[in-house]
This record gives structure tokens, sequence and C-alpha cells, in this order.
């Protein structure tokens, strides 16, 4: 997750330890915090009881600050379940190394939670919405789609439960703001994993002020969509724009009995314009007619000095796919080189500039990775999210 503290120089960090907590004795604090920094984030909790001034420093801003200022590897956080009764877990690659995070506060008349979004802004986690089961809805076998919205975070190691959204959804598309501290949510609808069909649509967008803990509708979208992805493209001033690819929207019957989805193949873009939304625009059909539409799992890297346009790669099956923004088309780029012995989900991000593949061979956690020319990313599918 990319912190979203404003980058400081480490003497202006370091002055924010009282020069009485001694960290590391016969060491300066400055290069004790330092050292202290470099530790990685499973061993925290062991370390935090070691005395008081680590206890402090290992659950303050600064600790996080120092690791964004001195680009420490990132960590991934993995919703392997229902995070209500299944802890999250931390993972770094750096050093191979897995950290249990603890389970969401839990609802005893809720289950089931899937279809959710995560994803990092500052030092938290944000985890929105979702497709859930509920003893006191009628009939109690049919999905209902949340509108909770709950916040871990880092520095204090809790979860907070949050203004919920205005409208409830499950897979829709969601994007961070960094700049403005807010969250950006659109379409999305009550489909469970359970039911591959049927399942409700919204078009409904909105978006989440950080600061004031409060939702604002903000122009829908053209059409229902379901099961879509969002993103944000361009800098951090007027021109920066909220994308909404693929998704689903009304669906046909075969032979008048099963429900086949219909599947989008144009994306929609809106421009983020101060404290309001712009209007949507669409991009037209991604496919040519010849071609087979792919609708995989997406994930775009950006340019740290915004000098280069953004890569957006797609994972589709075995196949990764880059979009290129002139000719709105999609173009395969690359093959993931090892197969998971049986089919099974997929998850795909981009960390420290690198396309990883994750899967599950034989019951235990693997990846591939693809590097990449780019310094650094910024969206993560829903099942994981990354952080500094």
């Amino acid at each position: 997750m990319e912190m979203s503290i404003p980058p400081s120089s480490p003497s202006t960090l370091l002055h924010q330890i009282h020069d009485a907590q001694t960290l590391i004795p016969g060491l300066p604090n400055d290069v004790a915090a330092l050292i202290l920094s470099f530790l990685p984030y499973s061993h925290h909790c062991r370390l935090k009881p070691t005395c008081k001034p680590w206890y402090i420093f290992l659950s303050s801003t600064t600790l996080l600050s120092l690791r964004r200022h001195n680009r420490r590897s990132h960590l991934l956080c993995i919703f392997p379940e229902d995070p209500h009764i299944s802890s999250p877990f931390l993972f770094d690659p750096e050093h191979l190394a897995w950290c249990p995070l603890p389970p969401m506060p839990c609802n005893p008349h809720e289950y089931g939670l899937c279809n959710f979004t995560s994803i990092s802004l500052g030092p938290h986690i944000y985890v929105l919405g979702g497709s859930l089961f509920d003893t006191r809805s009628f009939p109690l076998d049919r999905p209902s789609p949340s509108s909770s919205a709950f916040r871990y975070n880092f520095v204090t190691s809790s979860w907070n439960r949050l203004a919920p959204m205005i409208s409830p959804r499950g897979s829709f598309a969601c994007a961070a703001i960094p700049s403005a501290d807010q969250i950006i949510v659109a379409g999305g609808g009550s489909r469970h994993t359970m039911f591959r069909a049927a399942g409700s649509r919204i078009c409904s967008v909105e978006r989440y002020d950080v600061e004031k803990d409060q939702w604002e509708a903000l122009d829908g979208l053209p059409r229902f969509r379901a099961g879509c992805v969002g993103f944000t493209v361009g800098g951090d001033g007027e021109d920066r724009e909220f994308w909404v690819m693929g998704g689903y929207g009304d669906s046909r019957t075969v032979s008048g009995v099963f429900p086949v989805d219909e599947y989008y193949k144009d994306a929609l873009v809106m421009e983020l314009k101060g404290n309001g939304g712009g209007k949507w625009r669409e991009l037209g059909d991604m496919w040519g007619a010849e071609e087979r539409p792919r609708f995989g799992k997406i994930v775009v890297l950006e340019d740290e000095e915004g000098a280069n346009p953004p890569a957006i790669f797609m994972l589709d099956d075995y196949d990764i796919l880059r979009y290129n923004m002139d000719s709105n088309r999609w173009e395969k780029e690359c093959s993931v080189p090892r197969r998971a012995a049986c089919k099974t989900s997929f998850g795909f991000i981009v960390l420290n500039g690198e396309l990883h593949v994750m899967t599950t061979v034989n019951g235990i956690d693997s990846y591939e990775r693809r590097s990449r020319q780019q310094k650094r990313h910024s969206y993560v599918p829903d099942s994981a999210v990354d952080l500094v």
C-alpha cells in the first residue's frame, strides 16, 4: 500500500523520536531508527515487547515514513476467504515471510462475504462492500449486496467500521485518489460466487472522503454494470481520470432456461475535476470483429515521474495482454511460463515494478513474475492489496 504521508527528509522524520527514548544503546536514534526500519514487518509483533522505545517506534507513522523514504519492498495483503472469519495475511516478497492480521469485526447475522474490494490508501487497508448471506433476509439462500466499509490501521493494528456506502454493492470498480485522500467506486451488484449467474446490477457511482468519513454520489454510469474493474490514470492534478473497464450488464437465457451474461467490450472514462466528478465518455469496443473478447483481471503500472503513460495489463487464462491506448485495443504481451496442475483461480498484481501471477499448486501458494521497466504501480485486484 502506497503511503500518503508527504515525502520528508530523514532528519525531519527522525525528529519525531524523543531524544530520551534510546532505541539501540550506543547508537544515535537516527541510525538506530534506520536499522529498525529494515526489519521485516512479519517480525514487528514479536519485537514490540522488547522495550518501550521499540514499541513506540514500531507503532509510529515515523516507521512508515522511513520505509517509504528508503523505498523498502512493498508488502502484499491477501484475503483468502471471508475476512470476518478468516485472517488476512501479509506477505513480504523480499524476505518470503508471512504475517496474519486480525479478522474484521464480525456480524453474527452475516456470513459468506465475497466479491468485496480491498484497496490501500495511506497507512490503511480498506475493505468495501461485497456479497453475502444474511440470516435476517428471506429467502435465506439469496445473497444480498453489502454497503459496509472497514479500515485496517497499521499504526494501531486494528479494524474500524466506517460510514457505509450509499448503495450496497459487490463486484464493482474501485480506485484510490491519493492526492485527494479519496476512494471512488462504480457499478456493482449482488452476485455471489456460489451462484455463477443472476444477481442484481446497479449503475451508481460514489466517492468517499477519508477525512470527513462521508460518501458522496457522483454522476452514474450510462448503463447497469457489474463485474467491472476500475483504476485512475494521469497525474495528481486536474487531468486525472477514472476508468471503468469490462463487466456485464443485461443477461439473456439459452433455451429459455440457462441465464447467460452479456459482457461489455468497451470502457468508460470520467474526468476527475476538483471536488466534483465530470461526465462519462465512452471509448468504444476494445476488440475487433474477428477477435475473441477477453475478460481477465486487470492491473495498472504507473510511471512515478508521470513522464510515460501508464501500462495496463490483463491476465486471461495463461496469457498476459497489454492495452494500447492509441488504438483502443488489447495486444498479447507474453504467456505465463508455468501452468498450474489443475484449473484454479489466479491472483494478478503489480509489485515492485513487476507483474506477479499467484495461484495454488498442490496446496502451496506460488507465483511467477515478469520484470517491467516501470518504477511503480497503482492498482491491484480485489483479492489482494499491496502496501509499504
